[in-house]
């Protein structure tokens, strides 16, 4: 390839703040070992969705499903509902999320690609997304 691609190629994207979510939880649900890893699972009880690209409240229904794997990694699939234990200083963590919404208004963040920030309290998480530009 030229010279022009591999420039272009190694460029790296820009990013934009695009909002922010912060959302109550509750406790931590043990459910095991599975087939997959240790279950668990988080309820998410409320919150806020605030930012340049989204504001909404976040209704109660919602909930992070983890497998926790042998090395420590942690798979989380959080699941919405219609609506659309760990000192922050220790825990902390980037994420990259996919979006599914059937609300046009929404379709957006189903094509875009972002990158979130993100810090967990006791009760609480923060998570910042930025869209890759």
């Amino acid at each position: 390839m030229s010279k022009k691609v591999d420039a272009f190629i190694a460029t790296a994207p820009g990013l934009r703040f695009a909002f922010a979510i912060k959302a109550k939880v509750g406790p931590v649900q043990d459910l095991g070992q599975t087939a997959r890893g240790h279950r668990r699972i988080i309820d998410i009880v409320g919150g806020e969705v605030a930012g340049p690209r989204l504001d909404g409240e976040i209704l109660p229904g919602g909930a992070d499903w983890q497998i926790v794997r042998p090395d420590g990694t942690i798979e989380i699939l959080a699941r919405m509902s219609k609506g659309e234990l760990v000192p922050f200083d220790s825990y902390h963590f980037r994420t990259a999320p996919r979006f599914e919404t059937a609300e046009p208004s929404l379709k957006w963040l189903e094509r875009a690609t972002f990158v979130g920030v993100a810090a967990r309290t006791p009760d609480r998480i923060a998570i910042g997304f930025h869209e890759v530009l």
